[in-house]
């Protein structure tokens, strides 16, 4: 071969070489803008079977909050017709509260075993069964068993439902449905309290039970058509054996008695009655003893791995209360607006307005902005500020107080209230040890800050009979027309009646100090937490949400 050849063929082969080279890159930058836009997609971009599936969700989510908020205006009409008393009225709220607290971590470790779908059904039989029983309720304790029957489904239908949304999703894009997902929640909390006062001035409170019903007949088959999750592949057998019986028996025990006495003390008997003592002892031990049970169970209600961080420890607790705080603020805010400012059920959920619609934006803003910033740390810091500032402003009003000062601070409070219910979701989920842990974490986030709304209903129900009780002997001699006022028990049923009763106006005005007064004790309950939420959330860390793995249970819809 001479040396011309030789050139050529040189020539040649550098070109080949040449050509593959830039067909690699080509290949490979081709390879890299497919995985890019198949690894990134659009989080808005979904079939719509996910779509329809979220949908009921948001319905459930929708239902549950209406039924914890809409009977707080119409509980003194309901106890007036049905001849109750405080104590009864109270446990209207407090027993829905209580059965959704004691089921909700069961509804988890039973979904984490059986499945998600046997049990989110179970818990829509259980609703609407409990709804159908309230409406027909001829007296108080017939009523309260309906709320408890709705209760024990809507705890399972409110965990669940965020639990789902976390299989739906992972972690990077995760921001954005948890937000969503509060809308419904905030809606509700929104729309309740007038549904409660339309319902029992221009109609009958017992449609609160009724309206439930169209809602479950679109959730159902919503849920039963587009609600694919990927099954387990054990026998209903095996997965019956791995539930941990004992922990779910001790937490349900635990909880009950535990938050039992802190309703009736010291309305009904004190503290020192051993009535008293020896349920909430009893309960405390329980609860420890739930709580190191939990180490030995393959499938535990609440795995200690769970808290096994710190940002879970300080997450946890915030959700606790968080709950405490919402919900006796969602529960005692209309029966204040009635009483002090003598206003109308109605005219109680207009004043009411305000924390709602805030709590409303501010829960898809701070979802949002977690989204867009991958950090949820300062939302949270700023959130439990503004929250134990608002309580404490909110501490100060009485009958004089203007509607500029009403609506201020309760924009305040749901300002803090708002963005406390999304990111604290994202922090639980980001410090979960595995991707299968996500759904559970999230679901006992729920369970925590429903124990705390049960905790924070229960000690303002004492509170206040407590404080009413001192309160009402300082106006004085009461007259016939007021004189059911002389015992605690009737406080709540009798404010109806507070806008239509003849007195002359330095008593009527002497009676309604007494109510502020006997509220304003829950106000600074509410204060407490709140500052302590606050500075509990320093201890929190800020962590990676840059997950895109899926668990065991993720989504089997059809995708685009």
């Amino acid at each position: 071969m001479d040396s011309a050849e030789s050139t050529e063929i040189k020539s040649y082969v550098v070109g080949i070489t040449a050509i593959n080279a830039d067909e690699d890159i080509e290949r490979a930058l081709s390879t890299t803008a497919v995985a890019k836009s198949t690894k990134s997609p659009s989080n808005w971009k979904k079939p719509y079977q996910f779509w329809l599936a979220s949908l009921s969700l948001w319905l459930l989510v929708l239902l549950v909050t209406l039924d914890a908020t809409a009977l707080a205006v119409a509980i003194p009409s309901m106890t007036t017709q049905l001849s109750g008393t405080t104590i009864e009225a109270f446990w209207a709220s407090v027993s829905f509260m209580l059965a959704v607290a004691v089921v909700q971590p069961i509804y988890v470790t039973v979904s984490d075993v059986l499945g998600r779908r046997i049990p989110l059904f179970a818990g829509l039989a259980l609703f609407s069964a409990g709804a159908v029983v309230f409406a027909l309720a001829g007296n108080m304790r017939t009523a309260i068993a309906g709320r408890v029957l709705q209760g024990l489904g809507g705890g399972g239908l409110d965990v669940l439902s965020e639990v789902i949304v976390t299989d739906m999703t992972n972690l990077k894009e995760r921001p954005l449905w948890i937000g969503l997902l509060t809308i419904p929640m905030a809606i509700g909390s929104i729309l309740g309290p007038v549904i409660g006062a339309l319902f029992s001035e221009y109609a009958s409170w017992r449609w609160l039970g009724w309206y439930n019903l169209p809602f479950v007949t679109v959730a159902t088959p919503c849920a039963y058509l587009f609600l694919k999750l990927k099954p387990f592949e054990d026998s209903l057998g095996t997965k019956l054996k791995k539930l941990d019986w004992t922990g779910m028996a001790l937490f349900a025990a635990g909880a009950i008695l535990f938050a039992l006495p802190l309703s009736w003390a010291p309305a009904i008997y004190p503290w020192s009655s051993w009535r008293t003592l020896v349920p909430f002892v009893l309960g405390i031990v329980l609860l420890l003893g739930f709580a190191v049970w939990e180490k030995y169970p393959a499938q535990p209600c609440i795995p200690h791995r769970i808290m096994g961080n710190t940002t879970a420890q300080v997450t946890l607790l915030g959700g606790f209360i968080h709950g405490a705080v919402l919900y006796g603020v969602l529960l005692y805010l209309p029966l204040y607006f009635q009483a002090v400012f003598r206003e109308t059920p109605l005219q109680a959920a207009v004043s009411l307005l305000p924390i709602c619609v805030i709590v409303v934006v501010l829960s898809g803003v701070a979802a949002l902005a977690v989204e867009q910033t991958r950090k949820y740390r300062w939302s949270i810091w700023i959130g439990w500020i503004l929250l134990a500032v608002s309580m404490g402003l909110i501490s100060l009003w009485n009958r004089n107080t203007s509607l500029a000062g009403s609506v201020g601070f309760q924009i305040i409070a749901g300002i803090g209230l708002g963005t406390l219910f999304t990111a604290p979701t994202i922090a639980i989920q980001a410090s979960a040890p595995t991707v299968n842990d996500q759904g559970l974490a999230a679901g006992t986030l729920v369970s925590f800050r429903v124990f705390g709304g049960l905790v924070g209903m229960a000690c303002g129900a004492s509170a206040f009979s407590s404080a009413f009780g001192r309160a009402i002997p300082r106006v004085g001699h009461l007259p016939e027309s007021v004189a059911a006022l002389r015992d605690p028990a009737m406080a709540i049923g009798f404010i109806p009646h507070l806008r239509h009763v003849s007195l002359s106006e330095a008593l009527l005005d002497a009676i309604t100090d007494a109510y502020a007064d006997s509220l304003r004790i829950i106000w600074w309950i509410l204060t407490g937490f709140a500052v302590v939420g606050a500075l509990v959330s320093l201890g929190m860390k800020e962590l990676s949400l840059e997950n895109e793995e899926v668990g065991r249970q993720n989504w089997e819809g059809k995708e685009e």
